[in-house]
């Protein structure tokens, strides 16, 4: 009983498409899909390492 079958999934499926409408869940779809791909390019985009800069030493012993 606390477990969920497919038929409880199909009727949940079935019920959000009557309320929504198939051409309203593809939009909610492309544009998730769309988030998702954003989330994921800028993951990548703050794992690549940015450009190596030479330290200089700073001399503190300046009169």
């Amino acid at each position: 009983m606390g477990s969920f079958s497919i038929w409880h999934w199909l009727v949940v499926l079935v019920i959000v498409v009557l309320v929504f409408g198939t051409k309203k869940l593809g939009s909610i779809g492309k544009d998730l899909g769309s988030a998702v791909k954003g989330f994921k390019d800028g993951i990548k985009d703050g794992e690549t390492p940015a450009a190596k800069t030479e330290d200089k030493p700073v001399d503190t012993n300046k009169s």
